[in-house]
């Protein structure tokens, strides 16, 4: 009687478990994500990881801001990823073609004239949507349910801080702003101090912090720790798809110039972190810092200054993150580009 009670028990056991893992997953929604971006070679990448995982991003739209290189040049590039991916049916926006206050700039020098160098550009098929991206923006934060828009921040932040000028009340349909940018420990890649995406736009940058919204930041000291090497090319070569032929002659290409600068033996793909922290945020840690941006025309230009040990007791605005399971990177990265054509 006792042995019949026990296998009872253990079979009712395992049934509820069942349950309680099915409705765990059945629970696990969608994020609902805006990319903003500058596309640019990393950017590129970015948006091919994002665009192959449907099931866990419900994305509304891409946004183009002029960074890496012109807006004409991003929006292309950016309508260009969406073809390569076959997700026409996300709409791309064009947006801001100059940051808020100073003069433009470009990586030219990184990225290419196009933005895309190791492979040929062309115009796609699909057009831009007819809104820009600010409008873009305004309209679907404002509609949104309370905090249930995601934003991922790949380029300098100046369309997200000219809807915020525009309209401050956006802020309530906003869950997180999830940016590629900064520096702290690493130091910066266009200045000692500065990080190319706030150096771009320190402005814009002061804009979004001072909104209060969500903020987690992937700065060069992650971006720096997740590199390339041979091995993990290859096993992206080995799928011999498109998406991983373009993805590894773009990546051949554009981490030439970092591995020689830095003297490193492999090279980051800054702007794809971002979409492995949506997808699978145990991948990486950090910790809540006060973070502050330099405006202040001088060598600290564009600088992000983070309160990383609390030395000042100041409110704590956002997430840094500080490193990250590199390996486990690119195995996402590879599985994702594996279901692409």
């Amino acid at each position: 009687m006792y042995r019949h009670t026990r296998k009872l028990h253990l079979l009712l056991r395992s049934l509820l478990l069942s349950l309680i893992t099915l409705t765990s997953v059945q629970a696990a929604e969608k994020i609902d994500l805006i990319i903003d971006t500058d596309p640019g070679a990393d950017d590129v990448v970015a948006l091919l990881f994002a665009l192959a995982s449907p099931d866990e991003l419900n994305i509304h739209g891409l946004t183009t801001v002029a960074g890496n290189v012109r807006l004409d040049k991003t929006s292309r590039n950016a309508r260009l990823a969406r073809e390569w991916a076959g997700r026409e049916d996300v709409p791309v926006y064009a947006g801001a073609p100059k940051p808020l206050m100073r003069t433009p700039i470009y990586a030219e020098g990184v990225h290419g004239e196009e933005g895309l160098s190791g492979v040929a550009v062309y115009e796609p098929k699909k057009g831009l949507a007819e809104d820009g991206a600010v409008e873009f923006l305004i309209g679907t934060l404002k509609a949104a349910k309370p905090h249930s828009i995601t934003i991922a921040m790949l380029g300098p932040q100046t369309n997200l801080a000219l809807a915020l000028i525009q309209e401050p009340e956006i802020v309530q349909g906003i869950k997180e702003v999830v940016i590629m940018g900064g520096a702290h420990f690493n130091g910066g890649n266009i200045t000692p101090v500065a990080e190319f995406n706030l150096f771009a736009d320190p402005h814009a940058a002061e804009v979004v912090l001072k909104s209060g919204v969500r903020l987690t930041y992937l700065p060069l000291d992650v971006t720096h720790k997740i590199l390339t090497s041979e091995a993990r090319l290859r096993q992206i070569a080995a799928l011999n798809n498109n998406a991983s032929k373009l993805v590894g002659d773009i990546l051949n290409e554009y981490i030439k110039g970092d591995m020689e600068h830095y003297g490193i033996p492999g090279g980051p793909v800054h702007d794809a972190t971002v979409i492995a922290y949506l997808l699978k945020p145990q991948l990486f840690s950090g910790r809540r810092v006060n973070v502050v941006v330099d405006s202040r025309e001088g060598p600290t230009f564009g600088q992000t200054i983070v309160d990383w040990h609390d030395g000042l007791g100041a409110p704590k605005n956002a997430f840094w993150v500080d490193s990250g399971d590199a390996q486990g990177f690119f195995d996402l990265l590879t599985e994702r580009l594996a279901r692409l054509k």
